[in-house]
């Protein structure tokens, strides 16, 4: 992909966005200017040279202090002038006009040049800007050649990436640990038994340096135990604690409330909550990431001690911290120790090659010594062996690796090491990689990250941009991957798809990212404790606010500031009069937000994001559709419940996220932008709107609900969905209106992702034989037949199927050869309330990897795993009975147990008893 032509950079700041704009000044329309026209030709052709430098300067991993400074300047001059030119451009204009960002404010306005006053304007504005950068230039007056390195870039994410993530099985070196935990945990209390004591609650404190594993070792004792207790929490501390945060955490976990629903109060209150709600009740908590004793000596005060039957687990690096978790309770402390040679080589092997596929004999050796200088560090391992996954598999240049690591490692394995291989894979990154990785800076320690709300903010600063037939949203999914590939951010959520939702940015990793940020004044930092980097730009670029109170900006210059991120809750909001370059403002979940906060909005002319998910707005300035660059609407979670009519203008939005009762104005067909549009209830939209919506030529994604209320809205939205299923739509949510889709004859040809719920297809509509480009499939049926597994079957494209009904007459349903299912991998079924029978035939889904059974009551109670030994490629198995059902749910396990054991891949089994809905 040619994401080189990343618009902004951390490299060449806004140099690319300024030598477009003035490109276009340059277009054969303006040719009469010649003076103007000379200036801007040989500004342009000195910012061009300039960039290029730069773009070879930025794979040096240590330039010197000349070049540093020069890269610097440039970098900070070329903010100024794109701020410069822009700020010309809307003088220029109608005031009244619209200001749709800077081309068509060009090719709309720049005809008023013709006026003296206006062409001396635009003639100083660029001999200034000229003046400017040939100053810079003459400061450092050589341009070199240096060569760049060229990386291979991941699609898709790598399986191999993504292993150390997965199930405990496909985990390296944890089995030993985790039986040294359990018997920590199970052993007995001896000194209570003999003195007839009650025995106290008991607690593990994991202690080891950052990225040894700490959290991962934590998180897989919690999923393998937690079935065991009542109640449970997993909760993350890190340096800056907010105790009112994690006390309501820790009491939406265990009472199942969610988080909004649990009052804040005082710390004392929700201690008092906590405790009286676990007082009775067997509980099991991780406590993961405490640095420091006073935090953990408020936190304990949640768990009632007496509970003998309850477990704590803690996770820090700090001796002194786990000493006094174990002083609290009955515990114990263990040192997590580091990866074994075997373990690591298994680990490092494992992110490198293929299943089938071993170390070749020349790289063997240098792979021993790296591994040596990974010292088992886990992360150090991760992060190297992503670096070596990107380049080619040559002995030459995997000794350049091993070299660059140098001896900071035999040093101090531990931190100036880990620096160094970070730093390695670093500026190992393409360009506009490194650019996406330092963006996470803004992001809180232990912040779980949306993928979709990053890869938003990536869009609007600028960083990723559409290229050819791939949205800019699909390239930015590719940068998310890629990082993963290489072990930069972890894998947070995943759906039951296996898709990665979210990530984590590892506290070792975000410690680089915000030291790298700072140092090339890509971030400013407001309000993070223990931050001691030096020597900050008082220009500020991209302002991020955690937590600070008014006041702490002083000596700032705000006036560039092109993002403003807020995060927590702020005594005041910042007055958006003095942050006129905006291009992103995120103030999701700030309680203090109102409405007046928004009144001069309009005037951000740049804006591209604004997110207020989660704000206490009820309504949005009338006039916001003169926001002519707007591209992410974000209005989940506040009180707007209808759209201002101007909505409708902002031609350049492409992602419009809004709840479900929110009522949309006439004139969505205006819209052509949108590419994205979610929860949004048919039922309470105009007949526009549902005609409109067919019109939008490059929607890709829509949620709906189609709860309709007459015949006409019912023929307008299908006759949309229609012509939405032949231009560029891809993936299509439908919630309720099953019915009114079950008798249509419906094309949607273009539709990779199709799902349907709640409610049920009386069969398998014939119309979803026809989607050949159809990858994943959700649909729920009401009375399966062996003609509806036919169907799906055929499917060409079809590699994930999440089915749910229940069989006739209690009948098997039998999948074999001739039933299809040729690309299948993933396969998903949900039984109902009565009992069904499944089985897989010889040659049945020939590539299927994964199997979640959900509410299978077995009719069969001696098959042998429903016939998984037939599935060649299965790895996984996970069943979900119905607490309640004991008889059949074990009868269910027994089965599954011996079709696992006697299946050649021995794939991974998770069993789980859930309520009845």
């Amino acid at each position: 992909m040619a994401m080189e032509a990343a618009l902004v950079s951390v490299a060449t700041g806004a140099l690319k966005p300024v030598i477009g704009k003035l490109t276009v000044l340059l277009g054969n329309e303006y040719k009469r200017f010649k003076t103007v026209r000379k200036e801007i030709k040989s500004l342009t052709n000195e910012l061009a040279a300039m960039e290029a430098f730069l773009l070879k300067m930025s794979e040096d991993e240590d330039p010197d202090v000349q070049d540093k400074v020069w890269m610097n300047e440039v970098r900070e001059l070329s903010y100024d002038m794109e701020d410069a030119i822009d700020d010309f451009m809307q003088s220029i204009g109608d005031k009244d006009e619209k200001p749709d960002g800077f081309i068509e404010k060009v090719k709309n306005s720049l005809g008023k040049l013709g006026k003296m006053k206006a062409r001396r304007r635009i003639g100083k504005e660029i001999q200034d800007l000229k003046k400017q950068i040939i100053e810079v230039g003459d400061r450092n007056a050589r341009y070199k050649s240096r060569e760049t390195v060229s990386n291979t870039r991941n699609a898709a994410v790598d399986p191999r990436a993504l292993a150390i993530f997965e199930h405990a099985s496909k985990l390296v070196g944890i089995d030993e640990p985790k039986a040294e935990i359990i018997k920590l945990l199970t052993e007995e209390d001896v000194r209570a038994l003999e003195q007839q004591q009650q025995q106290q609650l008991k607690i593990v404190s994991i202690v080891g340096s950052g990225g040894m594993g700490k959290t991962t070792l934590a998180n897989q004792m919690y999923q393998e135990l937690k079935g065991q207790y009542e109640c449970r929490a997993f909760l993350s501390v890190s340096r800056s604690p907010n105790i009112m945060n994690i006390l309501r955490t820790i009491l939406s976990e265990i009472s199942g409330q969610g988080y909004s629903n649990t009052e804040a109060g005082s710390v004392q209150i929700l201690l008092s909550k906590i405790n009286d709600f676990l007082l009775d009740k067997r509980y099991f908590v991780v406590v993961d990431d405490i640095w420091d004793v006073d935090t953990w000596d408020i936190i304990k005060c949640a768990f009632p001690a007496t509970s003998s039957a309850s477990r704590i687990i803690t996770t820090t690096r700090i001796n002194s911290v786990a000493h006094s978790c174990c002083s609290s309770f009955t515990g114990c402390i263990y040192n997590i120790r580091a990866l074994d040679m075997v373990h690591s080589r298994q680990l490092f092997h494992r992110r490198l090659f293929k299943s089938d596929e071993n170390c070749p004999s020349y790289l063997q050796e240098i792979s021993e010594q790296i591994l040596e200088k990974c010292h088992g560090l886990p992360l150090a391992i991760i992060a190297i062996s992503g670096l070596l996954a990107n380049i080619e598999k040559t002995e030459d240049l995997w000794n350049q690796v091993k070299d660059s690591i140098g001896r900071a490692l035999e040093r101090n394995p531990n931190v100036e090491g880990m620096m160094k291989i970070l730093s390695l894979s670093y500026f190992d990154l393409p360009l506009y990689l490194k650019t996406c990785l330092l963006y996470l800076s803004v992001y809180l320690e232990d912040s779980i990250i949306n993928k979709k709300g990053l890869i938003r903010r990536w869009i609007a600063e600028g960083f990723i941009h559409r290229d050819g037939k791939y949205t800019a949203y699909e390239l930015g999914e590719r940068c998310f991957n890629e990082l993963l590939n290489r072990g930069l951010i972890q894998p947070g959520r995943t759906d039951i798809y296996g898709e990665v939702k979210s990530c984590r940015v590892h506290d070792t990793i975000l410690d680089f990212i915000i030291s790298k940020s700072i140092e090339e004044n890509f971030v400013t930092l407001l309000g993070v404790p223990n931050l001691t980097i030096g020597n900050e730009s008082k220009v500020v670029r991209r302002l991020c606010l955690q937590g600070v109170k008014e006041g702490n900006s002083t000596g700032l210059v705000l006036s560039h500031v092109r993002s403003l991120i807020v995060v927590g809750d702020l005594v005041e909001i910042p007055s958006l009069e003095e942050f006129r370059h905006l291009r992103v403002l995120d103030l999701m979940d700030c309680s203090q937000l109102e409405d007046h906060h928004l009144e001069n909005i309009v005037r951000l002319f740049q804006l591209r994001y604004l997110s207020l998910k989660g704000a206490e707005i009820s309504k949005l300035p009338e006039q916001i559709g003169r926001l002519g660059c707007l591209e992410i609407l974000d209005l989940r979670r506040t009180r707007v419940r209808e759209l201002p009519a101007s909505v409708v203008n902002l031609r350049r939005l492409s992602h419009l996220l809004v709840d479900e009762d929110v009522k949309f104005p006439a004139g969505i067909a205006k819209m052509q932008a949108l590419e994205t549009l979610e929860d949004v209830d048919a039922s309470i939209q105009p007949l526009d709107f549902l005609c409109g919506l067919g019109q939008l030529m490059n929607l890709r994604n829509l949620q709906i609900d189609l709860g309709l209320r007459n015949l006409q809205h019912n023929k307008a939205i299908v006759s949309s969905l229609c012509k939405l299923g032949t231009q560029n739509l891809r993936s299509l949510t439908i919630h309720a209106g099953n019915n009114l889709l079950h008798e249509e004859s419906l094309c949607l040809r273009t539709f990779e992702d199709l799902s349907f719920s709640p409610s049920a297809f009386p069969q398998v509509p014939t119309w979803v034989g026809s989607l050949k480009n159809l990858q994943r499939l959700s649909l729920i049926v009401e009375a399966l037949k062996q003609d509806d597994l036919c169907i799906l079957g055929a499917l060409p494209s079809l590699l994930i199927l999440d089915l749910a009904g229940q069989t006739e007459s209690n009948r098997k349903l039998r999948f074999s050869g001739e039933v299809g299912f040729r690309l299948l991998k993933i396969f998903i079924y949900g039984g109902w309330i009565n009992s069904v029978d499944l089985m897989f035939g010889t040659g049945s889904m020939p590539k299927l990897e994964k199997v979640e059974l959900n509410y299978i009551r077995i009719v069969e109670a001696n098959s042998l795993g429903f016939g998984i030994e037939n599935l060649p490629c299965l790895t996984s198995v996970k069943c979900i009975g119905v607490k309640g059902d004991d008889d059949i749910v074990e009868a269910v396990k027994t089965v599954m147990e011996r079709g696992v054991s006697t299946h050649p891949n021995h794939p991974s089994l998770l069993f789980q008893r859930l309520r009845r809905f």
